[in-house]
């Protein structure tokens, strides 16, 4: 259970299950711990109720509870193995260990490859780098937007050369058809049947260079890859290798020859970055670099990644994300958010139910990512705005 401020303490003597089973009580931060030593009965629905719960601010003695129908079939802790390493082990109820849920090994591989990429190629932007990496756990898709010049595309190839994952650009232009991308059937006289050529979508890390450059139909043509992670063609549906991941850069400066990204497009976007004008030491360092002036200046800064990572190590981390705890009272939570957004007479347009799962789903990854195996309103609030602000749209009277 989580409460709305950290807690100054929890007496086990005032926290009840019904109906009466064995547990444990732990208190820390603001969350509230019950384990249950033995199976709980099936089909059952329980009730955990904390009274005189205190919060370090003072005020009013509160009351949290929660219910539940399924009973847990497994909880998590944090422990510490032979190696003296962190580890987040899955334990299920009544005895037994399952996998590692989030290994410490994996938290690392996450920072290296943000440390990496921010030393050798982005240098000065580690919140943008940590902000993409936290996307791609999430298993979602990002949207970069910023002015021509800051780095957009030289990031989204850097972090594909750090992943070690395969990875296909799209110059997105006028004249680019929906085939270009998804692939196209192909009669062959030989075999007098169609064989079907994949587009470049296939891929694991698929880059859109100037998403509005292209046609809505075009823009379209992502829709389904980026929502199911397959494509349809002529009937037939195709997989799209694991991890599959789409970093859209855009110009929202120059407008002559764009096509504004339609809601549907925007919406499937996990998350909307912007990198922004280096620092004054770190542009320096970079106009002496592709000038000539350093040694190894001759190679792209991308040719000089080093993969830090695998696509398999990526793809196992994402699926382990999804397996961090959320309290009904944290997703209750976000509800509340998207309501408060929907009906809020400064917007014309609020947060969508695919906002929410999407919020969720990055608030999950940025707990993992700091090694907790459970998610709190404070991991929602950290991820919330590159989240939600490409979907939020101002009503007239606010932008008068």
């Amino acid at each position: 259970l989580t409460a709305n401020q950290a807690l100054a303490g929890v007496d086990p003597e005032r926290v009840s299950v019904t109906p009466a089973t064995d547990f444990t009580v732990d208190a820390a931060g603001r969350t509230v711990g019950v384990r249950f030593p033995a199976a709980l009965d099936a089909d059952t629905t329980y009730t955990v109720r904390v009274e005189g719960v205190r919060g370090l601010g003072g005020g009013p003695e509160s009351t949290l509870e929660t219910a539940f129908t399924t009973p847990p079939a497994e909880v998590f802790v944090l422990e510490r193995d032979e190696s003296g390493d962190d580890v987040i082990r899955q334990r299920t109820v009544g005895g037994g260990e399952g996998p590692v849920v989030l290994s410490a090994e994996r938290i690392d591989d996450f920072r290296a490859t943000s440390e990496f990429v921010v030393a050798t190629v982005v240098e000065g932007k580690r919140e943008v780098v940590d902000r993409t990496l936290l996307v791609l756990l999430s298993g979602g898709h990002l949207l970069i937007e910023d002015i021509p010049g800051v780095g957009k595309t030289v990031l989204a190839t850097s972090l594909a050369a750090a992943l070690g994952a395969e990875r296909h650009r799209i110059q997105f232009t006028p004249d680019l058809l929906p085939g270009d991308i998804t692939g196209v059937s192909i009669f062959d006289q030989a075999s007098r049947a169609f064989e079907f050529r994949p587009g470049a979508v296939f891929t694991q890390v698929l880059l859109a260079d100037e998403i509005n450059r292209a046609s809505p139909k075009t823009q379209s043509a992502l829709l389904e890859a980026m929502e199911e992670h397959q494509v349809s063609v002529d009937g037939t549906t195709y997989a799209l290798p694991d991890p599959f991941f789409v970093i859209a850069t855009s110009n929202p400066v120059e407008m002559e020859g764009t096509y504004r990204l339609p809601e549907a497009q925007r919406d499937r976007f996990t998350a909307r970055i912007s990198i922004g004008y280096p620092v004054a030491e770190a542009e320096s360092r970079m106009l002496l670099h592709q000038t000539g002036a350093l040694p190894g200046a001759d190679r792209s800064p991308v040719d000089a990644i080093r993969a830090v990572t695998e696509p398999s190590a990526v793809a196992a981390a994402i699926r382990d994300v999804r397996r961090v705890h959320v309290d009904p009272q944290v997703a209750s939570y976000v509800v509340r958010l998207a309501e408060a957004t929907r009906s809020h007479p400064q917007l014309a347009l609020g947060a969508s139910p695919r906002a929410g799962v999407h919020l969720l789903r990055a608030a999950k990854a940025h707990a993992a990512v700091a090694g907790c195996p459970w998610t709190e309103p404070e991991d929602v609030r950290a991820v919330i705005e590159p989240v939600w602000g490409h979907r939020l749209h101002l009503a007239p009277r606010a932008l008068s």
